[in-house]
């Protein structure tokens, strides 16, 4: 199961700073209406606040009532009100309505604004070209460099990364210049739009399954009554002090269930030492271990029942054809079927997000594809303008642009009326753009080589979150610029990836900070901590966020009828 990594691998920087100076911050802020109060969080901050501070302590620190914003009257009675919230015109509008409400009565109010949603960097940067999270990121990498000491090598590729790095070193030269011992190595910088391909196909290590079935949102998941076995939820953190999960979190699930009937085992094994102990015995096994192996059965229960909910999902017929479809793409073999099963994926109606999944594997793959019509004339026209959005994202590639258009447009002239057909294909036609997704997976050996029988129980290399499929693009830039110290003898590959390419070295530790703009997924953190263990790394994975196929595509959809 979980692999120890090499003996030299060095240890991690003490991040529990981090918590506790986001902590300090809002505790602070609190301060700052004294005396009792009430608190009014925005619904998608209460995950993130309570990584930080829980009810506890926020009650030592005056807060009487916790309410959730929801944009309706405000029935706390309390002298102060405090809010935390996004800064969106809505939920101030509320509050300022509520102000109206309340007037000739004496109260105080203080609102904390925290930074927009950072999952929407991906379609504000990529999409529409709104740069005002470049300076966001840029200040996140300046507070890692100000409390675990300056970076020794900085790489990246993209031209957001870029960017970001220019942000970075401009506010580290107008800030407060400390000298302090280097607790970080090298710093990689990469673009989501580097590598579409990765976060488009099926994951399958448990970590990623769990996330794409049950959605992991800020470090936990809420399994349901299919799991739980009861009419109740219960909502889990999975991180390494769930000892069941962390055992697995980095597994291909074909190995899962052996490791968990092997725990199984072993929990059976350590209740029945309570047979034939004496008093004093018994009342050590209670004081010392009973506690801890409750905790555990309960977890390994858990993930026992997660695990059977993705079984019934994923060992369906449809989902073994779909993985071969998508294994097939990616090795360029039979695309002639893959075509066809597509065609019917789409005229089924399916699913429309893993119809888009599909075509744009397909257009990335084979750098183009002409399926665009079935899926118009499947799921409507209202979705033209997401149709739009992928293809000037460079996720649908059409194939033969001058004859495919005067089809598209044909047709399109049918569903809609002609001046409306003539902007769509204008835009269509100005916003292709091309893959060469078969030029680098030959050049960096993305695929493994056909015919060779992969041991997923001992996995050889970094292909085995894809079961053996395909070793993802950007994991695999991070490994080759690692190796080669720099960009020298890439400048094909960047040439290939549209450039933005930039090294900064001199000495350093062999801990990495990878810093995903635009979202990362659990298979690329899987397969950097396999890397890791490798070649005696120690990676830390930045993001802005957790992405997966499901909420890439989601993020570029435009359904206005």
């Amino acid at each position: 199961m979980a692999q120890s990594g090499r003996r030299d691998a060095p240890e991690l920087p003490d991040f529990s700073l981090l918590k506790r100076l986001a902590r300090d911050q809002l505790i602070y802020l609190l301060e700052q209406l004294p005396g009792r109060k009430d608190l009014f969080i925005d619904a998608d901050l209460m995950s993130p606040l309570d990584r930080i501070a829980n009810v506890t302590t926020l009650k030592q620190h005056e807060v009487d009532k916790l309410y959730k914003v929801e944009l309706k009257p405000i029935v706390s009675t309390a002298d102060q009100l405090c809010f935390l919230i996004r800064p969106r015109i809505q939920t101030v509008k509320w509050i300022s309505v509520n102000l109206d409400k309340a007037a000739g009565r004496l109260r105080r109010y203080k609102i904390i604004f925290t930074p927009q949603k950072l999952p929407e960097f991906f379609r504000e940067n990529f999409l529409e070209g709104d740069q005002r999270w470049v300076g966001a990121a840029g200040g996140a990498l300046r507070l890692i460099h100000s409390l675990y000491g300056p970076f020794s090598k900085v790489y990246g590729i993209g031209q957001c990364a870029k960017m970001v790095y220019e942000s970075w070193r401009e506010q580290v030269e107008d800030g407060e210049q400390k000298t302090q011992q280097p607790e970080i190595g090298n710093v990689f910088l990469i673009d989501r739009d580097v590598d579409f391909i990765t976060p488009l196909c099926s994951q399958v290590v448990y970590e990623g399954l769990v996330d794409d079935i049950f959605r992991i949102k800020c470090g936990s998941v809420e399994f349901g009554p299919e799991v739980t076995s009861s009419d109740k939820s219960i909502k889990v953190m999975l991180n390494s002090q769930d000892k069941v999960f962390n055992e697995i979190r980095n597994e291909h699930f074909s190995n899962v269930f052996g490791f968990l009937s092997q725990k199984a085992r072993n929990l059976q094994t350590a209740y029945d030492k309570r047979r034939g102990m004496d008093i004093q015995q018994m009342k050590a096994f209670v004081s010392e271990e009973l506690k801890g192996l409750k905790q555990e059965h309960r977890l390994l229960s858990l993930h026992i029942g997660a695990s059977e909910c993705i079984m019934k999902k994923k060992t369906k017929q449809d989902f073994q054809e779909l993985l071969k479809t998508e294994h097939s793409l990616l090795e360029g073999f039979e695309v002639r079927e893959c075509v066809s099963f597509i065609e019917e994926h789409i005229n089924r109606q399916i699913s429309m997000i893993d119809s888009l999944r599909l075509l744009c594997l397909l257009s990335l793959t084979e750098n183009g594809d002409n399926c665009l019509f079935a899926l118009v004339q499947s799921y409507g026209i209202e979705h033209l303008l997401t149709f739009s959005n992928l293809k000037q994202m460079g996720l649908l590639v059409e194939q033969q642009p001058g004859e495919t258009l005067t089809v598209m447009e044909s047709k399109v002239g049918k569903l809609v009326n002609d001046k409306t057909a003539g902007k769509l294909t204008d835009a269509f036609s100005s916003l292709a753009k091309k893959s060469n997704f078969r030029a680098l997976s030959k050049r960096l050996v993305l695929i493994p080589k056909s015919g060779e029988e992969y041991d997923l129980r001992v996995p050889r290399d970094m292909a085995y979150i894809f079961s053996g499929a395909y070793v993802p693009l950007s994991c695999k830039l991070i490994e080759q610029v690692l190796e080669r110290d720099g960009w020298t003898g890439l400048e094909e590959i960047t040439r290939m990836l549209n450039g933005h390419e930039f090294a900064v070295s001199a000495d350093s530790q062999r801990i990495v900070l990878v810093m995903f703009l635009g979202g990362c997924t659990y298979s690329e953190i899987s397969a950097l901590r396999f890397l890791g263990r490798e070649r005696g790394y120690k990676f830390i994975v930045v993001t802005t966020a957790i992405t997966n196929s499901g909420r890439l595509l989601e993020a570029l959809l435009d359904n206005h009828p």
